[in-house]
């Protein structure tokens, strides 16, 4: 998988460019669906990673990138579930999500917030 550019609003992964998060479960790459999260928006300021969505837990390593500025959120119980499952989590911003992401894919899934 080639991450081959990100910025504001949109990340080109294999020659494809999606301006909309993203989830990579097991080299699939998909829309985030973060709807689910958005009843948690008060609480933080923006709609968080929360355990309600749809997160890819069948890998060794989640990568979660924070958006541009770092800005999104990732709630106690995503941190939770993740060392319930023996998941090492990553939360980075997205530009070093990224970084890391090119260093390692076996075994790595991954959520990146595109924006802020």
């Amino acid at each position: 998988m080639r991450f081959e550019e990100f910025c504001f609003g949109s990340i080109r992964i294999d020659g494809t460019t999606y301006e909309h998060d993203v989830v990579i479960d097991r080299g699939e790459v998909r829309k985030r669906k973060k709807k689910p999260s958005k009843k948690f928006r008060d609480d933080f300021g923006h709609p968080p990673l929360s355990v309600e969505e749809e997160i890819p837990w069948k890998c060794h390593w989640l990568v979660v990138g924070t958006g541009a500025n770092g800005a999104m959120p990732v709630m106690k119980e995503v941190k939770a579930a993740a060392k319930e499952r023996k998941i090492e989590l990553l939360i980075l911003p997205t530009y070093k999500a990224l970084e890391a992401l090119q260093r390692d894919l076996d075994e790595t899934n991954a959520i990146l917030h595109v924006t802020c």
